[in-house]
């Protein structure tokens, strides 16, 4: 079947709604956009472990991790972007004696630096998920890491934005930021995949809502911010639909001419 278009979906306050649940309307929606021959991928900052329930769940085996650096089309990885080595070990030691926890995530699993703080425990429960990060300070040692967090409050993330030009820190939570490779994004992530698919700029969609959706939404020909979406994210879209708890994906797939 020639694929019509692509619409990628960012995950949280997008196709989940602030209680981390699908609407019934999000899963119809899906479904009827892959029955008319739409490719359906998934856009998100989330570990590719975050979310393999609701791939599974919904079928959708294309996707953007790590707000663009682990990158899969129809179950292979297409492209990864790792965190650049020697300036994570810096910040490691810089984090450390600012006392601002890190957890070092690659494709598998995430490992903290401490053992416990609250910091960790109150912005990783927001997400709901089955897993939480384990200790080992020395995880980012040896392998290739593609996200990093960084515990603090807010303000305190930017002695590290003047010290670290190897990095964009991306703010997701009162706690914790984004530790993301400079210049990546969901943006560069949806550009492999719609390269290698081989579809037309003029056919690709986007939902999103948080401050890591900004440079997918700008970059689509149609970014569609939801209805609870930050500012920001919603000046770059071209289209806001309702929220998300009030069927914001099916009210927006609707708008652009999809369903």
């Amino acid at each position: 079947m020639t694929i019509r278009s692509a619409v990628f979906f960012d995950i949280d306050g997008t196709l989940l709604n602030h209680r981390k649940e699908l609407p019934a309307s999000a899963r119809e929606a899906i479904v009827q956009l892959k029955e008319r021959g739409h490719e359906v991928a998934i856009a998100t900052g989330r570990a590719p472990f975050m979310f393999e329930e609701l791939r599974r769940d919904l079928g959708i085996h294309t996707y953007v991790s790590y707000n663009g650096q682990y990158v899969v089309l129809d179950g292979n990885v297409l492209y990864t972007n790792p965190l650049d080595f020697p300036a994570l070990e810096k910040l490691t030691e810089a984090a450390l004696r600012n006392g601002h926890p890190v957890v070092y995530m690659d494709h598998e699993d995430m490992k903290a630096n401490v053992p416990e703080h609250s910091y960790i425990t109150e912005s990783i429960k927001t997400l709901k998920i089955n897993r939480f990060p384990g200790y080992d300070p020395d995880y980012y040692k040896g392998r290739e890491l593609y996200q990093g967090l960084l515990f603090c409050s807010a303000g305190e993330e930017q002695p590290y934005e003047r010290e670290f030009a190897e990095f964009d820190f991306v703010r997701w939570h009162p706690f914790s930021v984004d530790i993301l490779p400079k210049g990546g994004s969901k943006a560069v992530g949806v550009a492999k995949l719609v390269e290698r698919m081989g579809i037309d700029r003029e056919r690709i969609y986007a939902f999103g809502d948080g401050l890591n959706d900004i440079e997918m939404l700008s970059a689509v020909r149609h970014g569609v911010a939801m209805g609870n979406a930050a500012e920001q994210a919603k000046k770059a879209a071209k289209y806001i639909t309702k929220s998300a708890e009030d069927d914001g994906i099916w009210h927006g797939l609707r708008m652009v001419g999809l369903l």
